[in-house]
């Protein structure tokens, strides 16, 4: 296949994971727990309690189980706090099909609108991804995946699409990071990883976008066996 040209764009620098707020913090672990089935559904959120135990005020704690009510982890009930939830096969069907969409949309405009000094980011943070993989590193693995998605929204150079992309990323984060502890899925993600970079470093449109479609079906599919473990 033909390379498509590229735009001529200026050479941005690769973008960086935004500093972790303690409102993210407390968001992460609560949801790993969770997940993880050590807060299994029905346990109540007491926000004193939580703050208490994190050495906080209770403002982050708050935001933190509101952020998680909208990922379907939590269920808040006016004037009787909040307990955990177990989301719903088809809700969680509907998100993933959603974000399955946006970032096959952001990967096929990456294809076309990066710029070299970009590719070549990314190009340099999937490798680093391999010996990640190769080491079994699973906490540097998971947080480079964000910085790999990250880095395509960012690609497509689509301002509106990015911002809907990474509202929706978030509600799913939880369910994304979980997927990781699937046996064999750090190997599998990478392999995943590399048909969607080779595409967009060919200029395929099409083909990144469909890689990219496929591994998010994937990773949706990664995460439903992790939950039947627990």
């Amino acid at each position: 296949m033909s390379v498509l040209p590229i735009r001529p764009r200026s050479d941005a620098p690769s973008p960086r994971a935004p500093r972790v707020t303690r409102t993210e913090e407390l968001r992460l672990q609560l949801a790993d727990e969770i997940t993880r089935g050590r807060l299994p559904p029905g346990t109540t959120l007491d926000e004193t309690a939580l703050a208490a135990r994190f050495g906080v005020s209770r403002t982050p704690v708050r935001e933190a189980i509101r952020e998680l009510t909208a990922s379907g982890l939590v269920d808040s009930r006016p004037h009787r706090g909040a307990i955990v939830a177990r989301p719903s096969v088809e809700r969680l069907q509907n998100m993933f099909d959603v974000m399955a969409e946006l970032e096959a949309l952001c990967a096929g405009l990456a294809g076309l609108n990066m710029t070299p000094q970009e590719r070549r980011a990314l190009e340099d943070l999937h490798a680093g991804m391999s010996e990640m993989m190769r080491q079994g590193d699973f906490s540097a693995y998971r947080e480079a995946n964000e910085q790999f998605h990250t880095s395509i929204y960012a690609g497509s150079h689509n301002d509106y699409l990015i911002e809907i992309t990474v509202g929706t990323r978030r509600r799913l984060s939880p369910f994304r990071r979980a997927q990781f502890r699937a046996l064999g899925r750090l190997a599998l993600s990478h392999s995943e990883h590399e048909r969607v970079v080779t595409a967009i470093l060919r200029g395929d449109r099409d083909g990144a976008a469909l890689a990219m479609r496929h591994h998010i079906a994937i990773v949706h599919d990664a995460y439903e066996q992790y939950a039947q473990s627990v």
